[in-house]
């Protein structure tokens, strides 16, 4: 073989490979923007510190996991070449303190928390798209709540919200998701208005 076609050969094997590492790159989503102040009304929350969510060792990275209830669901498989931008703990945590913040309340970190301000806990329990049939498919999330004044445990409280995927695929899954994190927001900052301390 000649040089200048041992160099297109070369040329051609490096373009393939650079459209493979294209095709290979996991597509990432995040929960968007958030809803306009009018279409998410919620009442205002005097300032609460919001701990880092807890979540189980599986669901802490950016994997998008599925279940197939109708073959194993007991058994939570990651999407290959889809992706969340962070771990769904985190997308939780950083939308619940911009809704609370667009709310007019004052949301500070751990760290930032001053004495007698009230601590919110979240324990993440799920956060996975199930499949009933292979072509329609449920975004579920679930969380726990606990609500503390220092050492003292003032309220908890479960949520949960099931929201149907446009699309039984990872796409489906994400803005399925949207609703399904928005509506255990909403609820979750109703309760809080009820159980926290006024000042």
């Amino acid at each position: 073989m000649t040089i200048p076609r041992i160099l297109s050969a070369l040329a051609a094997l490096a373009l393939l490979a650079g459209c493979a590492s294209k095709v290979d790159a996991p597509i990432q989503y995040d929960l968007g923007l958030l809803p306009s102040a009018a279409a998410s009304a919620a009442p205002a929350l005097s300032a609460i510190s919001v701990a880092d969510v807890n979540t189980p060792a599986w669901l802490d990275n950016n994997m998008m996991f599925f279940r197939l209830a109708y073959a194993n669901e007991q058994q939570p498989r990651p999407y290959a070449s889809s992706r969340w931008t962070m771990p769904p703990a985190q997308l939780f945590q950083q939308r619940l303190k911009a809704r609370m913040a667009q709310a007019g309340g004052a949301v500070l970190a751990m760290s930032d928390a001053a004495l007698n301000v009230p601590l919110l806990r979240i324990d993440m329990d799920d956060f996975t798209q199930t499949f009933d049939t292979p072509s329609h498919s449920v975004a579920l999330l679930q969380v726990r709540a606990s609500l503390f004044n220092g050492r003292v445990l003032l309220a908890q409280k479960s949520f949960s919200s099931r929201a149907e995927t446009p699309s039984a695929d990872a796409a489906g899954a994400a803005r399925a998701f949207v609703s399904a994190n928005d509506a255990v927001i909403g609820d979750m900052m109703a309760w809080l208005a009820t159980v926290a301390p006024k000042r």
